[in-house]
């Protein structure tokens, strides 16, 4: 999931650490609640909230909620917030012993996780009624919330992916700034295009045109997508087959083989912005989604933009993911209150404006919109783009994961690196791969 401006590392930090939780959570999630049990007064009420986030967004989500105390005087809010990594394990446990806070902030790889584990409160009947506002959502994106038709969470931030890219190195390979309909086959050309000019790094070593892409997940699904194809057929199996992985891992693997991207050394030690090949001075492009680009700038210089992902003939394959949801825990005894705090964040404009983009853009297209108004430099162009990518045509989202994902993840990248240090071919990783995956489905 995306990340806040100013937090430098990717998605594939995060997920390394959700797959070290593994799949044996959801067997330990016990217990369940009926749809807005427990209601009560909000005389004396007491509410926990827990966040993962930076320093920026702990200060902005504590102003909101005082504010939303302000405004129910009978409801005091208690509040946590951590480091993503110690977030979700402390999560975790909390979700084993029944005990998620009334209001947790959750990744969208957790929701069939918690849902289906009993973790997580049905918010069907407060969206029905209007507790919970979803009017300025747009009804595809709320969907993200969803596990088997039902809505457990909703979306507290909106992010797409993109390439950062070095656009002076671009323009002296004369490379065009790619448009939204540009394909798989440009970008190749793009990157043999920048290889070829014979450019050193910092520490004397080729310039390629990109990070090695085969074992990010996020780049094959929306590969998939483009060929009409997806990751997941539904929420316990997979959408696609041995051919479709093996075109994709060939893809990448031949740009290896040719110089086009970066070396197996270099994108395996990519832990970071900083120490990925891009950041090091080594290639001229590197995967990323909206809400941490502002870091590449802060690191590299204003001549770092964001691009689209290619397509496969003009269709897009990138859509628009919740960079986290918010849901209610399952045994809170206090669900309506809850679930006015959920509202408050998300549409009360006040909040909007003290929020900001903190967590990608507002999903409430009212106050994104309002809230535009004041970003400037990068936070500015990812707000644009966005626009403009809609404007382009995108397919709709997904709804979330099975949660055997977070561990197929890890198997993506951990077996594609079998190819880039050249112990497997495409297809032998290809197959073995999807064994694993199905195990971890079934």
């Amino acid at each position: 999931m995306p990340e806040p401006p100013g937090c430098l590392r990717p998605p594939p930090s995060r997920r390394a650490v959700l797959a070290a939780l593994g799949t044996a959570f959801a067997s330990t999630l016990t217990g369940c609640s009926t749809e807005g049990a427990g209601a009560s007064s909000s005389r004396g009420v007491t509410l926990t909230f827990s966040w993962w986030g930076n320093d920026d967004r702990a200060a902005r989500t504590q102003e909101a909620v005082r504010l939303f105390e302000r405004e129910h005087p009978g409801i005091t809010v208690r509040t946590s917030n951590g480091e993503f990594g110690a977030y979700v394990q402390k999560l975790a446990t909390q979700a084993a012993g029944g005990g998620i806070p009334d209001v947790a902030q959750v990744d969208y790889r957790q929701i069939t996780q918690y849902a289906d584990g009993g973790a997580l409160l049905r918010l069907d009947s407060f969206v029905g009624d209007g507790t919970i506002r979803t009017s300025e959502i747009d009804r595809g994106f709320l969907r993200t919330g969803t596990f088997q038709g039902r809505q457990y969470a909703v979306p507290q931030g909106r992010g797409i992916t993109g390439y950062a890219y070095d656009s002076a190195l671009y323009q002296k390979a004369g490379v065009s700034a790619p448009r939204p309909s540009w394909t798989w086959e440009d970008f190749e050309q793009a990157n043999k295009a920048i290889a070829a000019l014979g450019l050193k790094g910092p520490d004397g070593r080729p310039v390629t045109g990109a990070n090695d892409g085969g074992g990010n997940e996020d780049i094959f699904e929306t590969w998939l997508r483009s060929r009409g194809g997806q990751l997941y057929a539904d929420q316990s199996r997979l959408g696609f087959t041995e051919d479709d992985l093996t075109e994709f891992w060939t893809y990448f693997d031949r740009m290896r083989r040719e110089g086009a991207v970066a070396s197996a050394a270099d994108t395996a030690q990519a832990g970071s912005t900083e120490t990925s090949p891009m950041g090091r001075g080594l290639t001229a492009a590197d995967f990323t989604w909206d809400a941490p680009f502002p870091g590449y700038t802060t690191l590299l210089g204003d001549q770092i933009h964001f691009m689209p992902v290619p397509t496969t003939g003009g269709r897009a394959g990138s859509y628009f993911k919740p960079s986290m949801l918010l849901a209610i825990g399952a045994h809170t005894a206090h669900p309506k209150e809850a679930a006015q705090l959920i509202d408050f964040l998300i549409n009360d404009p006040r909040a909007g404006d003290i929020q900001g983009f903190t967590r990608s853009t507002p999903p409430n297209r009212l106050i994104a919109a309002n809230v535009a108004k004041t970003l400037e430099g990068p936070e500015v162009e990812i707000y644009q783009y966005a626009q403009k990518m809609e404007q382009y045509g995108l397919d709709a989202p997904p709804t979330a994961p099975p949660s055997g994902d977070v561990a197929i993840q890890t198997a993506f990248t951990r077996v594609y690196q079998r190819v880039m240090f050249e112990l497997a071919t495409p297809r032998q990783a290809a197959r073995e791969l999807i064994d694993e995956a199905n195990r971890e489905l079934r």
